[in-house]
């Protein structure tokens, strides 16, 4: 059974950094898309930055130029660095990776931009 495990989640204050990893493990085969999504109380959860196999990323318009998304192919880690962060970003942040037709989701964690 795959499962994901994400870290890096935290409190930081407006126009800070944050850097997400999320490990994914219980597979020998590889990996497809590897993502992260956001969902903030009482807002729909929405895709925040995806990247397929082969390297190729995706952002939503919202965190283009701030956030970077990359992965490890070899850890099966995929990563999220959060640069100049606006409240707005607050959310509990869910990774998510596909694999043979099937997406598995972690258990997320909490991103508070607050001064």
């Amino acid at each position: 059974q795959v499962q994901l495990a994400e870290s890096g989640g935290g409190l930081v204050q407006p126009g800070g950094s944050l850097r997400l990893s999320c490990v994914a493990s219980g597979s020998r085969y590889s990996f497809g898309t590897m993502g992260w999504y956001r969902q903030a109380p009482g807002k729909e959860r929405e895709s925040v930055a995806t990247i397929s196999s082969g390297g190729t990323s995706k952002y939503a318009d919202s965190v283009k130029g701030r956030f970077t998304i990359s992965r490890d192919n070899a850890k099966n880690t995929v990563f999220l660095q959060m640069n100049s962060l606006r409240p707005e970003d607050a959310a509990t942040y869910y990774c998510t990776v596909t694999q043979f037709g099937g997406s598995y989701w972690g258990q997320g964690t909490q991103v508070t931009v607050s001064s």
